[in-house]
């Protein structure tokens, strides 16, 4: 019996190892599988995130060109100067989604799918002066997409459906800016069909509002391409004519300027709203207008031809806002402002705010008030005026030297910048020369360092 017990139990471990080598085998391929299918996805996901970097002329590119990307990626290195982002899958500009890249001067983005830009999402790039956004999608866009970058100079936007309707208006108002004469060439309406075709730089902007407006009135009716814009700044403002034409705006919790304001009026007052940036060309068929209240909104940019067309406005009420400095050319309009109130306002007194005083002083005739250093910390309380006194006194001689001699050089505009430092520094004699320099007046006319300068080209 034992012996028979022993047969039986051999027969039945032979017959159960066969029944068990097939399932073990089959895990095992199923495990290898797996093992061999989580690596090609890490493979494929290294080879999408894999990007060429590289060096040229002192400066680092990060070629990330036609890798499928939907989104830019947090572990790329920070300290980038162009970035290269063309032919990926990229649909939506998220706010933010650049910020990290503060050093970046570039950024191509064409020939993605990208059809909407949050107004945030340029944020940080204030060194970017290249941007590339053509043969995406994108239909419409504001202009607030541009205020961080204060350093743009070339924006391509062609082969876009842009459509050409109100929405649209400030953007293409911006790029019409005779300074941004590199922003925006030859992008082209694609709708309404009556504009199909136009150059968004050559469009009459009056145009983009006047389809959709004769749209929601009724055919042949009286509304029947009335503005509506004008329609909603005379309802939620009061218009007086007596003794002078007012709008009067104040108070409304506006965050922006009414399109189309009436022409005729002569007083303007939109204090204490909500309006953060004036956009270009917004006043500009306010011929009339004489005196202007922007004081407590929550202002601050203001747009280079934010007061084109104000000829003969001779108040401008700017207090209680954000302002930080002036951009060049804003008040080159204001011909004949007698008054400009300035209080209350974050003055950065650094090189950006000579603009303004250089003009105060150029125009005389102006009274203004308010000019208080508000940053950094060690000219906080300062008049604005003697904060760049000292700082033209603070200039070496020899830069002052060099100056001159880049002037003789053939750089234009530098002799606009040293009459300024003469005017500034209250240093102007009666030979022209600051005192510096002229008590080294000899050394003027000395060619030395430009013949060596010859000798050794």
């Amino acid at each position: 019996m034992r012996v028979l017990a022993t047969v039986l139990l051999l027969l039945l471990l032979r017959s159960a190892e066969p029944r068990r080598g097939p399932r073990s085998g089959a895990a095992q391929r199923g495990a290898g599988g797996r093992v061999r299918g989580r690596g090609r996805a890490q493979v494929n996901r290294r080879q999408a995130q894999e990007c060429k970097e590289y060096m040229e002329a002192g400066e680092k590119y990060l070629d990330c060109q036609d890798r499928q990307f939907t989104t830019v990626m947090q572990d790329w290195p920070k300290d980038i100067h162009h970035l290269l982002l063309a032919k990926n899958k990229i649909q939506v500009l998220r706010d933010n989604m650049f910020s990290q890249f503060t050093q970046l001067k570039s950024l191509d983005l064409q020939q993605n799918h990208i059809s909407m830009v949050e107004d945030g999402a340029f944020t940080g790039l204030s060194q970017l002066t290249t941007l590339l956004l053509q043969h995406n999608q994108l239909k419409t866009a504001t202009e607030e997409i541009l205020l961080p970058l204060t350093r743009l100079t070339y924006l391509r936007l062609y082969d876009n459906p842009w459509i050409c309707q109100c929405a649209l208006d400030n953007l293409i108002r911006t790029l019409q800016v005779p300074s941004n004469r590199n922003l925006g060439n030859f992008a082209k309406c694609a709708e309404p069909h009556s504009l199909r075709g136009q150059k968004l730089r050559k469009l009459n902007v009056t145009l983009l509002c006047a389809d959709k407006d004769a749209g929601d009135g009724e055919p042949g009716g009286k509304e029947q391409g009335r503005p509506i814009k004008v329609t909603e700044a005379t309802s939620m403002c009061h218009t007086y004519m007596f003794p002078k034409p007012l709008l009067d705006c104040s108070n409304k919790d506006l965050k922006n300027i009414p399109y189309e304001l009436p022409s005729d009026i002569v007083k303007m007052d939109l204090s204490r709203n909500t309006i953060k940036h004036l956009r270009p060309k917004q006043f500009l068929l306010s011929k009339d207008l004489k005196q202007l209240n922007l004081s407590s909104n929550n202002l601050h940019h203001l747009g280079t031809a934010s007061f084109a067309g104000l000829l003969h406005l001779q108040e401008l009420d700017l207090s209680n806002n954000s302002l930080h400095y002036f951009e060049y050319g804003v008040l080159e309009d204001l011909y004949f402002l007698k008054k400009l109130t300035l209080e209350n306002n974050p003055w950065m007194c650094d090189y950006n705010i000579h603009y303004l005083i250089h003009w105060l002083k150029h125009h005389q005739g102006v009274s203004y008030t308010g000019l208080i250093c508000s940053e950094p910390k060690e000219f906080r309380g300062w008049r604005v005026e003697d904060y760049v006194k000292t700082y033209n006194g603070d200039c070496p001689i020899d830069k002052q030297n060099g100056w001159m001699d880049t002037e003789q050089g053939g750089h234009v505009g530098m002799e606009n910048n040293a009459q300024e430092e003469m005017v500034e520094t209250g240093q102007m004699q009666g030979d022209g020369l600051p005192l510096p320099l002229r008590e080294r007046k000899r050394k003027m006319f000395e060619i030395i360092r430009l013949v060596v300068w010859r000798e050794e080209e």
